[in-house]
């Protein structure tokens, strides 16, 4: 018996494994799990950041109860004050009254005194015992001793009486001054203590309304970093499984003050608008570092180079764009380790600093989110 042998359609067999897309999909599952690592801690910071946000926000909202408090004792003491302050004004208007009375009194009583005294005086040392000389008789002496005793009395009383209106008028109107003195002192001292618990809980509700906002923002970076997160698991599944998978990245966005530096350097301008007698721009988009010339320029996240050649003030420019279209720029290059085109990884090195037009070592270094220039001092670690 002849056996014949069949050979299978070479469809229906194994296709001879492939070493150079296993390694493909092994380098894309391996940058996906860097990538998803970076995303798990980056998610841990910034739920770090939203308890530690809660936090502050719990304190700042008891304090600011306590103020609020403090407020209110302040406008009580304060409208007390100005309650006595009233008070007194009425005393010291009633004072006045009176002072006019006391006044009128005295300027009644002073004519008749100043007679009384003017009598006195043309009497001589003697005054009224000078009567006892105009007497004959026992009798009549001992009634003009009493007349003279009674009007010396009488004399003696009106003087008084005088010297006390007088005394009292002074003693009054010099205690109400005073009293309103004290009040008004005290009424300066509240109304510092009230306007300073008003500073304090204007700054306090400014504090909560900037953490209610950067919570906001937590949130929405958290709620962006997740869905990146998702996609990076997909790809990694899929690159696991060997079916082909789009390139894994991240958002820039949700890593704000969390980028490394491009290169280690002391900033020598900063961001916005520059001083008069700075050179260069009036207004700079980026900052500039001051480092050694040829210190490795390194991506601050990955991306794809979207340009990298000579460009007008900036020497040779590297332009990266990222996953959200956002775009890091490094400027004043002194040579430049890549192509437009070509995928970067964070801390890849895309150069190496030069100098700027000045001629000083340098580095030029620019974000932009959404088409506008923000300040890389707050998206770069502290």
């Amino acid at each position: 018996m002849i056996v014949i042998a069949i050979a299978a359609p070479l469809s229906a067999r194994q296709a001879p494994a492939d070493p150079t897309a296993k390694q493909g999909e092994a380098d894309a599952k391996q940058a996906g799990e860097a990538l998803a690592k970076r995303a798990a801690e980056r998610l841990a910071a910034l739920q770090r950041e939203a308890e530690s946000l809660a936090k502050q926000e719990r304190t700042l909202l008891v304090e600011l109860r306590r103020l609020e408090v403090d407020r209110e004792i302040r406008s009580e003491e304060l409208a007390k004050i100005q309650r006595d302050i009233a008070g007194v004004q009425k005393q010291l208007a009633a004072a006045g009254v009176r002072a006019q009375a006391l006044q009128g009194e005295a300027d009644r009583q002073r004519p008749d005194v100043e007679a009384r005294f003017v009598q006195l005086y043309k009497m001589g040392r003697a005054g009224y015992w000078r009567l006892l000389l105009d007497v004959n008789s026992l009798r009549d002496v001992g009634r003009a001793y009493r007349t003279a005793a009674a009007l010396g009395r009488i004399d003696r009383d009106r003087a008084e009486e005088h010297r006390r209106t007088l005394a009292a008028l002074t003693t009054e109107r010099a205690t109400l001054e005073a009293r309103a003195k004290d009040l008004a002192g005290l009424q300066k001292k509240a109304q510092a203590a009230s306007a300073a618990v008003e500073r304090a809980v204007a700054a306090r509700t400014t504090l909560v309304q900037s953490i209610d906002a950067r919570r906001d923002l937590n949130a929405q970076l958290t709620g962006e970093l997740q869905d990146a997160q998702q996609k990076l698991q997909a790809t990694i599944a899929q690159a696991a499984a060997g079916r082909p998978s789009s390139p894994a990245v991240l958002p820039l966005r949700p890593f704000q003050g969390a980028l490394p530096w491009p290169a280690e350097g002391v900033v020598s301008s900063r961001f916005g608008r520059q001083p008069a007698a700075a050179a260069g721009p009036a207004v700079r988009n980026g900052i500039e570092l001051s480092l050694p010339e040829g210190h490795p320029v390194r991506a601050v996240h990955e991306g794809t180079v979207a340009y990298a050649d000579p460009f007008s003030g900036y020497g040779n420019l590297v332009i990266v764009e990222h996953a959200d279209k956002s775009y890091s720029l490094y400027g004043h290059l002194g040579s430049v380790a890549v192509k437009k085109g070509e995928k970067v990884e964070q801390g890849t090195v895309v150069g190496l600093a030069g100098r700027n037009p000045a001629g000083n070592p340098a580095l030029y270094f620019e974000l932009r989110v959404d088409g506008r220039p923000v300040d890389p001092l707050q998206w770069l670690k502290r």
